[in-house]
């Protein structure tokens, strides 16, 4: 997949629990969470549809490296192969 196709499926991720955001005006290298105003139950919901949608194992521990955008895509990349 490339980091276009990973950064889409991201943006996807996080419409499902932040409907309300513009894919558009997210920074990529600025908290997810703070745009977005997500909490720990969101944000674990995101790394759920992550895995269903890509079959990536994101483990608990890995979570505080998926902050930003960017991190997610390349976190998720690297997970790929």
């Amino acid at each position: 997949m490339t980091p276009a196709e990973i950064r889409q499926v991201v943006l996807n991720a996080l419409r499902m629990v932040a409907p309300e955001m513009d894919p558009a005006a997210v920074e990529p290298d600025t908290s997810l969470r703070s745009q977005l105003d997500i909490d720990s139950m969101d944000a674990l919901n995101f790394f759920i549809r992550l895995h269903d949608r890509l079959g990536v194992d994101i483990p608990e521990t890995d979570y505080r490296k998926l902050n930003t955008l960017n991190e997610c895509v390349a976190y998720l990349q690297a997970k790929l192969g």
